[in-house]
């Protein structure tokens, strides 16, 4: 396995997918990590994210001005259930058994396992942030597990099933993604 950069045009096909993900942050060398069911894309350089008043990586992500959104895999379910029952607010350990790692690039939190990160800078909007709990962000680095997804495109036909993205479909019913089915579309398609 080799976690590689992304180039920044293809980083939002990551999230192309409508996986479940991670919120990840760090304010004043405290970090903390979330799941977060609602992530989604804003065209090709930009994120959307619900990240609700109660939660405590949104405090670290409004004084930072960053997050980074996580695409877990199926190996990592125990972790996206875990960050996603308890807080930091009223447990100050909750990261103690979490596999966290930095890239040189950026001083933020990623959790390793995962088949996707994409670093983002929040785009403020105060209305938006405070009447409707929605973050936007600016995609300014990605990186990806190459076993996953490699060359700007996903891999699911060629990886283990523990890497397999998982989708939340309500009442905690996931999907890991299924195999491909490859369609004509006609030439000059990427």
């Amino acid at each position: 396995m080799a976690i590689k950069p992304i180039d920044i045009t293809k980083a939002y096909r990551l999230l192309q997918v409508g996986p479940t993900t991670m919120i990840s942050a760090k304010h004043d060398n405290v970090e903390n990590v979330m799941a977060a069911a609602w992530v989604g894309l804003v065209g090709n350089y930009k994120v959307m994210a619900y990240i609700g008043k109660q939660a405590f990586t949104r405090e670290l992500i409004e004084k930072s001005g960053y997050f980074v959104v996580h695409i877990p895999t199926v190996k990592q379910m125990e972790t996206v259930l875990y960050v996603g029952e308890h807080s930091t607010k009223e447990m100050d350990n909750k990261l103690d058994n979490i596999p966290i790692f930095y890239q040189d690039e950026v001083d933020l939190p990623l959790v390793e396992g995962s088949a996707g990160w994409i670093v983002c800078k929040v785009m403020p909007n105060e209305k938006n942030e405070q009447d409707h709990d929605l973050f936007m962000g600016e995609i300014v680095g990605a990186w990806s597990d190459d076993r996953v997804f490699n060359n700007g495109h996903w891999i699911f036909d060629d990886a283990p099933d523990e890497l397999r993205t998982v989708h939340y479909v309500a009442g905690g019913q996931f999907y890991a993604i299924g195999k491909g089915t490859k369609f004509n579309h006609g030439p000059g398609k990427d």
